[in-house]
């Protein structure tokens, strides 16, 4: 499965700006993560969040939901 580069180890990657949490490993998912990470430059604004461990309980620990 393909990740977003500079997160190739993670799995789950949340979006701080909605707080919502995405499984790269699921193909659609990680289309919409990727189409918003690269178009609305996510990275470079700090709105990226990742998860240890790396797993959608801990994702849920912190407040973020599935979409």
């Amino acid at each position: 499965m393909p990740r977003l580069k500079r997160f190739e180890d993670f799995r789950y990657v949340g979006t701080r700006d909605d707080m919502v949490v995405y499984d790269c490993d699921d193909p659609e998912e990680f289309g919409v993560l990727s189409s918003r990470v690269d178009g609305e430059r996510l990275v470079d604004r700090k709105l990226v969040q990742v998860f240890g461990p790396d797993s959608l309980p801990e994702a849920r620990n912190r407040g973020y939901s599935k979409r």
